[in-house]
């Protein structure tokens, strides 16, 4: 048999790539990986449906199964919509959206581009004010498979911008911390002005 990341790849290549996480986990990806261990079952993408279960049951020489009906139902891949004129620009729906395919700004109108919605839905319980409808994905974007290898394209590029702002963010923090912390000396007047202002608050001047 392959080795598991190339067995990985096979079988996210056989995923819908619509990264609603129904299957349990943060993505195709991590689902493809989790198969390749043979840690998870293959009957756990509402949007792969039964085909996809077969694909997978063929690739990984396993019997067919039935849609884990925990994991949700098959049904038509849609495509999210938002009612411009309700929209409240509160960025939730930017943030849920797995593959970035909402653009817009804090207070301002938000839209889909359709062409890089992957139906995933996850943008429709985030939205406060239930403006953002569902509405049939053309076939011919279901079945392509350069839409779905944009869609993986766009998550992974998402999920490494994201891990960088949390790397960036913890770093800052820590900069900060050890700036607080650390002794003054005459050397550094800034830890020398906080460590004032600390013995000041203390006396309760």
């Amino acid at each position: 048999m392959a080795d598991r990341s190339t067995l990985a790849d096979r079988i996210d290549a056989l995923l819908p790539q619509t990264q609603c996480e129904q299957c349990g986990f943060r993505g195709c990806r991590p689902y493809a990986e989790a198969m390749a261990r043979g840690e998870a079952p293959i009957n756990r993408c509402p949007p792969g449906g039964a085909a996809g279960i077969a694909k997978l049951a063929a690739l990984l020489g396993t019997p067919v199964l039935a849609l884990d009906p925990a994991h949700g139902v098959e049904k038509p891949r849609m495509l999210a919509r938002i009612v411009e004129a309700d929209c409240i620009g509160c960025t939730k729906c930017i943030q849920a959206c797995p593959v970035d395919a909402i653009v817009g700004a804090a207070k301002l109108m938000h839209t889909v581009v359709p062409d890089d919605c992957t139906g995933c839905e996850l943008c429709v319980p985030a939205c406060p004010v239930d403006c953002i409808v569902l509405e049939p994905m053309p076939a011919e974007q279901v079945q392509s498979a350069a839409h779905a290898d944009a869609a993986r394209a766009h998550f992974q590029r998402r999920e490494a911008r994201l891990a960088r702002e949390r790397a960036e963010r913890e770093a800052e923090l820590s900069a900060r911390k050890a700036a607080v912390d650390a002794p003054a000396s005459p050397q550094n007047p800034v830890l020398a002005a906080l460590a004032r202002a600390r013995a000041r608050q203390g006396a309760g001047t």
